[in-house]
């Protein structure tokens, strides 16, 4: 007979430390220039979501995905907008956080 699993969720997609650090560090940049104000993480069967609020009760602005089974094809990061459209896609996570960066360059008047 099998005995339950301690973790029932133990096959749960999540962000390795390097992939956090990569966008925590990125966050904390956005809070500083004043853009972003909370974050929530979900790590789920099939995907890890870091989700990026303006404010703490609100939809979130961007999602951070990743999906381990598109590795293979069209890359495991994707960064989604709040109106649910892809941003952009790929396989390096520092890469497809570029296309959140543009937002903190802002011309000088």
């Amino acid at each position: 007979m099998n005995a339950p699993t301690p973790f029932p969720h133990a096959e749960t997609v999540s962000f390795h430390r390097t992939e956090l650090s990569v966008i925590l560090s990125l966050y904390g940049r956005m809070v500083a220039a004043g853009e972003w104000r909370d974050y929530g993480i979900s790590a789920l069967r099939d995907v890890a979501v870091f989700s990026v609020f303006r404010r703490t009760a609100e939809q979130p602005m961007y999602r951070i995905e990743k999906r381990p089974k598109m590795a293979a094809k069209q890359g495991a990061y994707t960064v989604i907008g709040m109106d649910g459209r892809i941003l952009r896609r790929g396989h390096d996570l520092r890469t497809v956080l570029r296309v959140l960066e543009r937002k903190l360059i802002r011309p000088v008047d």
